[in-house]
């Protein structure tokens, strides 16, 4: 199907913040609020038109829809499209931005540089998902850090400029070798068109012949290399452990709006970049990679939710929440077969609803209370009943309780990993236990008890906007653990396909393998 629809969504949060930058002028109160409003109805109208997508989309086709192609600079191709991966993170994209939007309504300084930011944003990572060149995904990729930089380092906390550099330079620097892996694909095969074209050839080109670097014999030859080089991106973006380290700090000091993409949005790009490029294009590296893989993310999920344990500050505990979660994720990517991958992408979609409203959580006490420190709560559920029972929802969704999505994604990815590894599954099947002890300490301290601090005995309960925000993701987050087919059907063939190229990729490069060793 060849339509504009792709780049018109992608687009049209940028085309907006192009008419805020130039005909929107002065800083008083009028303004800010005409710059709230037309990125309110700009990001609703981009998710309405994304609605029109998914309705029109067709699971069964494992192909690419909706593309959009055009020839570009150089050479090189303008390409967008969606298959049956990348429609939902779409779709997660499109659905968070309205609510990130009504949760900066009380924001008042710089309040159109701050929409601006917000909708470029919205762009730069719808551009990731639909991108279907190289050097397309790298830009759209690489320039998505500016506006989350410019996002906590102006309206973050008193830590600010630390944890936005700190942000930029772990998550650029990881980029810089995929760059250089980019570069040596396009010259061995000349096209950067990924996504059925002419670049799957890789496969093959490369082959799985050992390779030697420095004397260092890399088995699964150059395929191994670009693996570890795309790795370094990705696992950085997730964060993986032990390159995690820059989430907590952004988050603590990144404003609410930005905490929810963050946590969302954002590092749902690693796990996509590991289904778009790792295991199709890489399926040698990644098999000689994934036993590794598993247990980093094994690791990550016990040792992040001991570390989460510990925390006094709610954003912190949050965010290593977020690591161990996505630990979950790498962890049924590199299991390799259809329940792993499903769960992954169920995870990943899940946990955005989940962890962006758990930040919105923390948000609701911060705008009151200007701490998130936790001691400085409890018994909160006696002057706010109604945000007891949002956060208690949550809380549970995060821990992965049976009818909500948090349980869905984490049991199918300990299925698939148990097939795998047995030792891995039973090790990251401790991180659920560890889950419950951290949210439940949290809102035990901060919800539950008696009201006894003065500073609280004046707090009021959620306005109906705030209750308007939560309202969609209370929606989806019971629909999909009562309903996960809901997800799984629109992700299935398209993982089917996956899993299939990839194990025949591996049959390949093992015959190639024994046929060479049988005529030397």
């Amino acid at each position: 199907m060849d339509t504009h629809l792709l780049s018109i969504v992608t687009f049209m949060p940028a085309f907006a913040a192009l008419i805020l930058a130039i005909f929107l002028r002065g800083d008083d109160e009028a303004a800010g609020r005409n710059a709230k409003w037309l990125a309110m109805i700009t990001t609703t109208v981009t998710f309405l038109i994304s609605l029109f997508i998914l309705f029109e989309f067709d699971p069964n086709d494992t192909g690419f829809q909706f593309v959009d192609e055009a020839d570009w600079l150089l050479g090189l191709k303008y390409r967008l499209g969606v298959d049956g991966i990348s429609i939902l993170f779409v779709m997660l994209t499109t659905f968070m931005m309205p609510l990130v939007i009504a949760a900066s309504w009380d924001v008042n300084t710089r309040v159109k540089e701050y929409m601006i930011a917000f909708l470029v944003l919205e762009t730069l990572m719808l551009g990731v998902f639909m991108a279907l060149d190289l050097v397309l995904f790298y830009l759209f990729f690489e320039a998505g850090l500016i506006p989350m930089f410019l996002i906590i380092g102006i309206w973050g906390g008193a830590n600010r400029i630390y944890a936005s550099f700190k942000f930029f330079l772990y998550t650029f620097l990881g980029s810089v070798l995929m760059l250089v892996a980019m570069v040596a694909m396009f010259t061995e095969a000349g096209t950067t068109c990924i996504g059925g074209c002419e670049l799957s050839l890789l496969t093959h080109t490369f082959g799985s012949e050992t390779f030697s670097v420095m004397g260092v014999q890399i088995i699964g030859g150059m395929q191994t290399l670009l693996f570890l080089a795309f790795f370094a991106s990705f696992a950085v973006k997730m964060p993986m452990w032990p390159v995690h380290t820059w989430l907590p700090d952004a988050h603590v000091q990144a404003p609410t709006a930005g905490s929810v993409v963050l946590a969302a949005i954002l590092l749902k790009m690693g796990g996509y970049g590991f289904l778009r490029f790792s295991l199709p294009m890489f399926p040698v590296g990644s098999d000689v990679m994934a036993p590794l893989v598993l247990w980093m993310s094994a690791i990550a999920i016990v040792y992040t939710s001991l570390v989460a344990l510990v925390q006094e500050d709610m954003k912190k505990l949050i965010a290593y929440s977020s690591v161990a979660h996505m630990g979950f994720v790498t962890m049924g990517i590199f299991a390799a077969n259809q329940q792993g991958i499903d769960g992954a992408i169920f995870q990943m979609i899940s946990h955005g609803f989940i962890s962006g409203a758990l930040f919105l959580c923390v948000g609701v006490i911060y705008d009151r209370m200007h701490t998130r420190d936790i001691d400085a709560y409890g018994g909160l559920v006696n002057r706010m009943p109604a945000y007891a029972m949002i956060f208690m929802l949550f809380t549970m969704a995060n821990v992965g309780l049976p009818g909500t999505s948090g349980f869905v994604g984490e049991f199918l990815t300990l299925m698939a990993t148990f097939q795998v590894n047995t030792w891995v599954a039973a090790i990251a099947t401790t991180g659920v236990i560890f889950s419950a002890a951290y949210a439940l300490w949290l809102y035990r301290r901060v919800v539950m008890g008696d009201l006894i601090k003065e500073s609280l005995k004046a707090i009021t309960d959620m306005t109906p906007r705030e209750r308007w925000i939560f309202a969609p993701l209370v929606v989806m987050t019971l629909l999909l653990g009562v309903y996960p087919a809901l997800v799984l059907d629109m992700i299935g063939p398209s993982v089917a396909a996956l899993v299939e190229n990839y194990t025949v990729a591996l049959d390949a490069a093992d015959t190639a393998v024994q046929s060479a060793e049988a005529t030397h």
